[in-house]
């Protein structure tokens, strides 16, 4: 880490004092409190102010910190929350049920992260069995390409495809919030860390000699319980 760098908590509530005097909570989340920290990290900071009316995100560079900060004020985070369980990506009520708090007015945050907590434990909605349906064909699709391409490049962009498909599909259907990015792999660690070795190494050695067999095994093998791969029979729209 750069040394000449405050110490995460400690550059945050500077920053806080600094930009947000006045503000009722703040939260510093993200990797810096995971012990998960790169030289790249940034410090996330989720900020609760009665003095904005519409929520806003803004990325700034303070004291060599890349700072994202995450404003909204007491009314403004509900409809985050909702949106995240939606799309079953809860990057907000996480930041806020696992970060640091570094202000907290009035108390105010005790009931906000007991909300964000709640949230998550609930896991998202399950998927209706149309729905299974819809994910078990774009995946056949998918692996279908991969299985009958003989052009690299392309190759490498359908597995990419496959891999998100796939890992949305096992954490969805087993009920499990899911991730974009870095937070893929950290999603499916969370549900099962000798699945998550298998799935990552069956899909770095494709990467590694262009040999499909164990990518093609864990992906039948994810669709099996769910009927397999689906291609005939199936309809969208009639």
């Amino acid at each position: 880490m750069n040394p000449n760098r405050l110490e995460p908590v400690e550059a945050a509530k500077q920053f806080i004092s600094l930009y947000f005097p006045d503000c009722q909570g703040a939260i510093l989340a993200g990797s810096v409190v995971q012990g998960k920290a790169t030289e790249t990290s940034d410090l996330d900071i989720v900020v609760f102010s009665k003095n904005i009316y519409s929520s806003y995100r803004e990325s700034l560079i303070v004291g060599s910190w890349p700072i994202e900060v995450f404003v909204h004020n007491l009314i403004s985070y509900k409809s985050y929350f909702e949106s995240d369980r939606q799309r079953a990506r809860p990057s907000l009520p996480r930041m806020i049920a696992e970060g640091v708090i570094l202000k907290n007015e009035e108390g105010i945050l005790g009931a906000i992260q007991e909300e964000a907590k709640q949230l998550l434990a609930s896991g998202p909605e399950l998927w209706s069995d149309e729905t299974i349906n819809i994910k078990r064909y774009f995946i056949t699709d998918a692996l279908d390409d991969f299985i009958g391409s003989h052009n690299r490049a392309e190759e490498l962009f359908v597995a990419n495809t496959l891999a998100e498909l796939t890992s949305e599909f096992i954490l969805r259907t087993n009920l499990r919030w899911i991730g974009a990015s870095k937070w893929i792999v950290r999603s499916l660690k969370e549900y099962d860390e000798a699945f998550t070795e298998q799935f990552v190494e069956a899909f770095d050695l494709y990467y590694k000699t262009g040999l499909k067999n164990e990518v093609i095994e864990i992906v039948d093998k994810v669709l099996h319980p769910y009927g397999g791969r689906l291609f005939e029979g199936f309809s969208l729209g009639k």
